[in-house]
Order: C-alpha cells, then structure tokens, then sequence
C-alpha cells in the first residue's frame, strides 16, 4: 500500500497524530539510555493508549521519524489481503481468462453468471460479486483493454512522450487502408455494390496527401502498390481526366514509406521493388497504432466528410439509426473516387492544419524548392514493377484478358513461334492497354483490339462480363433443354431398337441359307464354281 501525501490526510488525524509525535519525541529524549515497561506505561497512559499499542508507535517512530508514520490506519484487511481458498480463486481467475478477456466483449454481470454458475455446478459456494470485480479490477486496465480489443482505453493508457516527426517533404511517408464508410452502386443498374476499400499515403512533414486509391477489392500488394504509384508520379493528366482544375503538385520518390505489418505492405515483389527505386520501408511496431497516428487521423477526417453523402453507413450503428444505407447509396465507384479528390486537393489541402497551424499546400509550397526531387531513372520499369500481372497465350487473334482483346502490330511477328505463355501486366484503374514481355524479353504495348471501345476499370469489366453471363443464364430456357434431352435419348433409343431387329434379321436370313445346304462345302467339288442360287424368300 502507498503512503498518502500530508495534505491528503483527514485533519482530525493529522492532529492527533502531530501530539502523538511531540510526545513520543519528548519520550525518547528523557530516555536516551533505554527504556523500562514501566516507562513505557507512562506514556501508554498519557496517550490514552494500550502499552501494546504504545510500543508499535515507539517503534514505528524510531522507523520512520514522521508524523505521517504515526497517522491511523484504517481498520480492516490489509489492501490486497485475500481471503478466498484456492479452488474458487482459481475459477475466478480461470473464467476471467476463458470469457472475459474477449474481443466478444462480455459484460461484467455476465462475468459474474459464469463464475457462480461455474462455482455452484462443482458444489462451492458461490463468492460474491464485489470479489469478482475486485480480481478483475487487479488486472491492469491496459491488459485487459488490449485482450478485449478495446482499443479506445488502450489509447488512453497509452503514454505518447515523444513524436514522429520529417524533416523535409518527402522524408517519410506513411500509408495505410482503411474501409470507406460509405456504400457506392453499379455503374450500369445503379444497384449498391458494397463499400469501396480506399488507401491513402501521406508525406509527414507538410501533411500533403501524396495520393490514393479506391477499389472494392479488400487490401492487397494491388492497392498498395497503385497508391504509391499514384503518389509518387505527376498528377496533372489524372486531374484533367476527372476534370479538376486545383492544383496537386506533389510527386517524386519518397526516402522512407512508414507502414504497419499488414502481408501486403511485406510481399516480396513489393520489397523488391521499393529496393530497387531506393525506398526504405520502416514498419511500425505490431500492436503500437500510435506510431501510424498522422496517417490514422487523416483517414479519420476523409471518413468523416463521407458521412455527408448519400449511402453513408457512419462510424457505427448507434450512429446509423434506422437510415438504410444500401438504398440511399447513390455514387459509383468513379464518382466517389472524384469526390474524394476533390476534397483533398480543395478543402483539406487548403485548409489550416491543427497541428501545422498552416494549409499543408503553403507548408509544401514553402519547401517546394528544397525538395531534391527524385524521379524513377526508368519510369516505364518502375511503373511496371509495381503493377500486377498474369500469364497468356499469344493467339492469332492476340491476348485475351478478363473477356477483353488485346493487339499490337509488334506481336505479328510472335505468333505461332512459340508455345510459351506470356507475361502481361495491367492498370486495374484502365484496362485500356496492356504490357506484354515477348519472348525476347521486352514489353510492347498493346491496346483494346477494338479501338472503338471506351476505357475501363478492371471492376467495371469484370462485372459487366457477369451482368452478361447472369443475363445469358436467364434468358435459357430450361424446359427447352429438357424437351430436346428427352427427344434425343428418344432417337438414340429407336434407333439402337432399328438396329437390333435389323441384325437380328439378317443373322436369320443366313441360318436359313445354311439349312438349305448350300451355304456348306461339304460333297461338293470344290475345283468347279458354284451355281448362283436367288433367295426367293
């Protein structure tokens, strides 16, 4: 137990413990040579205390030499002092351990159930709630916060005495995925899809969103590397596409990427990769989300402009109420992502950072001319380094891809030589061209077969190829199909039955013949021909 500090004790107290101090110290200066029982019953009675009683405050004075030594205790168990016998502390502790301690979050009544229910079932006398939460309450609260997933108290348990901090842009920067708290619907029927997945990076020195990406399929090496790609390369074609006239002026290799230890961020192609444009990788530690905190917050305040839009499923339920995301979602993936751009570039970039006291675009602007921009020696192999792959065969026709035709006059002279398949990387953000390596080794482009066809993601190929295939399955006529398997077993049946009966009538036919004599050898001269004789039956 902790000592309290003297202005923390009762004033009674203090006053009677400030006499009892005097007295002792007077005590103690008149018998500098010892003591006597009989003494010691002198200042028993001038305290109005037991000579046992005076002894231990002799004791604890000589001890300590406070007046705080000498301050009553309170009466009762000594803190930590456990009376319980082993077998229902061990339950306690057991089921704190097997149910409490749970990312299923079980309340404290429930806590109690299960240890008294535990206790009765083996014929112990149940202990009482107050000793439940008082084993509980033993646990340290960041441990059971952690074990819980409670991840709220394990950020406010959380001592934060430094910061993370760059020096200049582009020194460190972090990146990481979160889930859009917002449902977006088909292109084609309007119908909801789901929610998108968007990965956002950010340069840690001016907060500079250094670029993103939104796709509907769940994090992966993908995602990762198309962010980076998109922050690390000019942004003013991706503006005009998506008719943004605010500038986005941040683009080169970064130092350092700063990510947590998800697979995708440790793929191999993905290190390979980063070593060979000289980008570190600093991950953070495992469970420390504050080391990722800059980039945490910047997701937190995109998720937040998303609760304004239609579909918004907000941070939780209490929050979404009775609203029916699913049937107010109203924005593709498309028109989502261009208003998550022009939110960046307008209202977060211009904005006055909390932390910086200043927009991150004047903080980038400010140290624009410092920067050593640093660039890919070879932008198209870096490019392609970073961009997902898969094999094919080399057709006449050209290479065929998620139901889309691929040609370049470069491959004419590849066809047919060779049964090797080959490497083909895509833009899953335009699958209007691909790259292919031929066999001797260098990457042609090739476009769509049919020039006339517009440009699109791979999402919207992909579930436009389904749409068609899910349209051509409805458009089957299954009784159809029956009808004609019934008629063709049918014909296969009457014919094997036409069959038959003709073999079996021509196999008679003959055993005719040999009756008559005539279909054997036998008594007749064989060096002379045998007269031709008409079946006339």
């Amino acid at each position: 137990m902790t000592d309290p500090f003297p202005d923390e004790i009762d004033q009674t107290l203090w006053d009677e413990a400030c006499r009892r101090a005097d007295a002792i110290r007077n005590f103690l200066k008149g018998h500098p040579d010892g003591t006597t029982s009989r003494d010691v019953a002198e200042l028993a009675a001038e305290l109005g205390l037991s000579q046992a009683t005076a002894y231990r405050l002799i004791k604890m004075f000589r001890r300590g030499g406070t007046v705080l030594s000498l301050v009553d205790r309170k009466r009762g168990r000594p803190e930590g002092h456990r009376v319980l016998d082993d077998r229902r502390e061990q339950v306690i502790r057991a089921t704190i351990s097997a149910y409490y301690l749970k990312r299923t979050r079980p309340s404290i009544s429930q806590l109690v159930r299960d240890v008294q229910t535990s206790c009765i079932s083996v014929g112990m006398k149940p202990p009482h709630r107050r000793t439940i939460v008082a084993r509980l309450e033993d646990i340290d609260l960041q441990k059971r916060a952690r074990r819980r997933g409670e991840q709220k108290i394990v950020k406010e348990t959380t001592a934060v005495p430094g910061t993370f901090s760059a020096s200049r842009p582009l020194d460190v920067v972090q990146i990481d995925h979160t889930k859009a708290d917002v449902f977006v619907v088909d292109e084609e029927t309007r119908l909801p899809l789901g929610r998108p997945w968007l990965t956002l990076a950010m340069d840690v020195c001016s907060r500079m969103v250094t670029g993103f990406y939104l796709t509907m399929d769940a994090p992966s090496r993908l995602s990762t590397s198309l962010c980076l790609l998109h922050s690390v390369f000019d942004k003013s074609a991706w503006l005009r596409e998506r008719e943004i006239t605010e500038p986005w002026p941040v683009a080169g290799l970064p130092t350092t990427i700063h990510v947590d230890n998800g697979a995708d961020f440790r793929s191999r192609a993905f290190k390979r990769g980063c070593d060979d444009a000289g980008i570190a990788i600093d991950w953070r530690p495992p469970g420390e989300p504050r080391f990722g905190g800059h980039i945490e917050r910047l997701i937190g305040t995109q998720m937040g402009k998303l609760h304004l839009l239609p579909g918004t499923t907000f941070s939780n339920a209490q929050e979404v109420g009775e609203y029916d995301s699913k049937r107010h979602a109203a924005l593709t993936l498309r028109e989502l992502e261009r208003y998550i751009a022009l939110d960046i570039v307008g209202s977060y970039h211009q904005s006055i950072h909390g932390t910086l006291a200043r927009p991150p675009i004047a903080v980038w602007r400010e140290h624009e001319g410092e920067i050593p921009l640093r660039l890919p020696q070879d932008r198209l192999r870096f490019w392609l380094t970073f961009l997902p792959e898969q094999e094919r065969t080399l057709r006449p026709t050209g290479i065929h891809m998620f139901g889309l035709r691929y040609w370049s006059a470069a491959l004419s002279a590849d066809v047919g030589r060779s049964d090797r398949r080959l490497l083909v990387k895509y833009d899953p953000r335009d699958m209007a061209r691909v790259f292919i390596r031929r066999p001797s080794g260098n990457f042609v482009e090739a476009r769509y077969a049919d020039l006339t066809l517009p440009s699109v993601t791979l999402h919207e190929a992909v579930t436009a190829r389904r749409t068609l295939l899910a349209k051509g399955r409805r458009e089957v006529d299954s009784r159809a199909i029956v009808r004609t398997v019934i008629a063709q077993r049918e014909l296969v049946e009457a014919a094997a039955k036409k069959t038959a009966s003709a073999r079996r009538g021509k196999a008679l036919s003959k055993s005719k013949v040999d009756e008559r004599g005539w279909g054997s050898l036998r008594g007749v001269d064989s060096s002379k021909p045998v007269p031709f004789v008409e079946d006339t039956d």
